[in-house]
């Protein structure tokens, strides 16, 4: 994979660019924290790729655990570092519905966040695009929509079943992966 500026890569969110919080929901600022060399990862890769989204399942607000506000003001502050980084995120589509009310079909695995950022951004082709996601419903969402995908170690999950075209480790060996 030479992934270039006709490339589009998706992003998922906790245990990929922050630090995944066990059985609980990043709810406030003061709970994020970026993955190590996650930031560095994000300055490499806005150079590489045209467009860059987050796609990002955040059930916590569904659940009443957090608002819509608390989650604009975690996703605020967190394009605000990666911007002063030199990173770049075009846009984040999130998830909000609770797991058991997903009418919409938002929700990853399902494609709905993918086909609203192709509604938003027309030129994204899902064959020259990418997810990189620490979940096997990261990677049935790539697969779904006819992606590269990339498996983030981390969470515990084993996606050999699935396999995903590239396993890493993070996404700053994501990033060292394809600036060879």
């Amino acid at each position: 994979m030479k992934p270039d500026k006709t490339w589009t890569l998706f992003l998922d969110r906790d245990g990929v660019i922050n630090e995944r919080t066990p059985n609980d929901y990043i709810k406030k600022w003061d709970d994020f924290s970026f993955v190590t060399g996650s930031l560095k990862a994000m300055e490499r890769l806005s150079v590489i790729f045209g467009r860059i989204v987050i796609v990002t399942n955040q059930a916590g607000v569904g659940k009443g655990l957090m608002t819509e506000k608390d989650l604009k003001e975690v996703h605020r502050l967190m394009l605000k570092t990666i911007d002063l980084l030199d990173g770049r995120v075009d846009k984040i589509y999130a998830a909000t519905n609770h797991p058991d009310i997903d009418t919409d079909k938002m929700r990853k695995p399902h494609s709905g966040m993918g086909h609203a950022a192709k509604k938003d951004f027309p030129e994204i082709d899902f064959e020259k695009s990418v997810i990189v996601g620490d979940s096997i419903s990261d990677m049935l969402f790539g697969k779904n929509l006819g992606m590269k995908t990339v498996f983030v170690h981390g969470k515990g999950e084993d996606a050999s079943s699935i396999q995903p075209d590239y396993v890493v480790n993070s996404l700053k060996e994501f990033a060292e992966l394809i600036d060879k």
